[in-house]
């Protein structure tokens, strides 16, 4: 069975600094792509970023500001998140492989919310 966890959210000021983690358990972690996810309040689902071996790729609106990164031996997923401001608030989820539109998260997430 499939488990997500996340954390690391909270908040914080405009212009300062997360990092979130997702452990994985029930599948064979190093072998998938994962995906960061993210969902502002009123607002539907958005992929942030995925990475898959070696390779990564990021929305325009967090590129140079997030790194995803992955610890295939702890089975975790991270998002180092830098420079936030108020359009990163929502709720980060991660998911294994790159889901698409229609991605119903089964994972709690954890909250962002930037505000000064």
């Amino acid at each position: 069975q499939v488990q997500l966890v996340e954390s690391g959210g909270g908040l914080v000021q405009p212009g300062g600094s997360l990092r979130l983690s997702c452990v994985a358990s029930g599948f064979t972690f190093r072998i998938h792509p994962m995906t960061w996810l993210r969902q502002a309040p009123g607002k539907g689902l958005e992929w942030v970023a995925w990475i898959y071996k070696g390779d990564t790729n990021y929305r325009n609106s967090v590129k140079g500001r997030f790194t995803i990164s992955r610890d295939d031996v702890a089975d975790t997923l991270y998002l180092k998140m830098n420079r936030l401001n108020l359009n990163d608030t929502g709720v980060y989820y991660c998911a294994r492989g790159v889901p698409g539109s229609d991605y119903v998260p089964t994972s709690q997430g954890t909250q962002v919310t930037v505000s000064s």
